[in-house]
């Protein structure tokens, strides 16, 4: 069903106009342009595939779930807010038709959005709890019914926890190019836990993790190495073959593809750079950004190269309370911190 988006609401539908003037003066047109943004029919409601068990849960309290479960809460409230509308755009992109028969979305952010049970959150964040979800649901309040559009539709929000420096294009990591998910810049993220990390194996290990015969002698192993755009590893030559950065990411349980490689002192050593899969937000460089001042509409279209902020209306539901009752057992969700995101 069409939805009609403008900035104010009107009584029969939102619409969104859109100058063609920019911000620095330029005069607007004199009829303005309407948008038309493809939506999913409007329900109060998301079905989550939480251990099997399709559960039918409030949206805004599953949005307010996956920012604790994504990001932490003690992030500034700019970047919590960037991740709501990220979520946010994810979740109704999938309630539009996504991956499960018998659900919108799951809980795994390996493959849907990370949405950890109460019970888990409360055990996460403990005494502060009850502060942590004012601060996430304000962060859901604040930015109701924002997503993220390209061409008119949703796009694809995805993101993760750090670069490393740089993010990357789509194409260089899933093979499709995507206008709004191109490399950026992304600083000031030196200082996030899983900004740095390192892997080391005997060259046995390294030749049976690549299936190879481990002789000769293992200095000579190593050939050159090719750069993504973003600064991750697009090929690496070993013993004459070449293997995509992705695969040595998988193969050897690497962070992310921006690293290199070496062999010194006995041992095959990956220094990595960033956690995820690095396209799209960095939710660190989000956070770095925001305490620079900015905002998450300056976060989101830094990030989502081309992207529009729009407004699609859901029933408004007003505050979201906690919730403590216990999910099924089982549950799982691996936050910001997961590899995928």
């Amino acid at each position: 069903m069409s939805v009609l988006i403008r900035a104010g609401i009107l009584a029969l539908g939102a619409v969104l106009l859109i100058p063609s003037g920019s911000a620095r003066g330029e005069a607007a047109p004199q009829e303005p342009l309407l948008l038309v943004v493809e939506a999913p029919s409007a329900k109060e409601t998301i079905t989550v595939l939480r251990d099997g068990d399709a559960q039918e849960e409030d949206f805004d309290t599953y949005l307010t779930q996956v920012v604790l479960s994504e990001m932490p809460a003690d992030f500034a409230p700019e970047a919590l807010k960037a991740q709501a509308v990220a979520a946010r755009t994810f979740a109704r992109r999938q309630m539009a038709g996504g991956k499960h028969a018998d659900a919108d979305v799951c809980d795994r952010s390996a493959c849907c959005q990370a949405c950890l049970s109460a019970d888990a959150l409360q055990e996460r964040y403990g005494a502060a709890f009850d502060a942590a979800w004012d601060k996430a649901s304000s962060a859901v309040q604040q930015t109701q019914d924002e997503v993220l559009t390209y061409g008119g539709a949703l796009i694809d929000a995805v993101y993760f926890s750090c670069s490393g420096g740089s993010t990357e294009a789509a194409a260089a990591v899933w093979g499709t190019d995507v206008p709004y998910l191109q490399a950026v810049d992304s600083p000031g993220e030196q200082d996030a836990a899983p900004y740095a990390s390192t892997v080391t194996c005997t060259p046995d290990e390294f030749a049976e993790t690549l299936g190879l015969a481990a002789d000769g002698d293992p200095a000579g192993w190593l050939g050159g190495t090719s750069y993504t755009a973003g600064g991750g590893v697009d090929t690496c030559t070993i013993r004459g073959q070449a293997y995509a950065g992705t695969r040595l990411r998988q193969l050897f349980g690497l962070n992310s593809t921006r690293f290199s490689l070496r062999y010194a002192d006995g041992v095959f050593r990956f220094d990595v750079r960033g956690y995820g899969h690095r396209v799209g937000m960095s939710q660190y460089g989000a956070n770095a950004i925001a305490r620079l001042g900015f905002d998450y509409q300056t976060i989101l279209r830094y990030y989502y190269r081309g992207a529009k902020i729009e407004t699609q209306r859901l029933p408004s539901q007003g505050p979201i309370p906690p919730i403590r009752g216990k999910c099924p057992e089982g549950t799982k969700g691996v936050g910001m911190l997961s590899a995928e995101g």
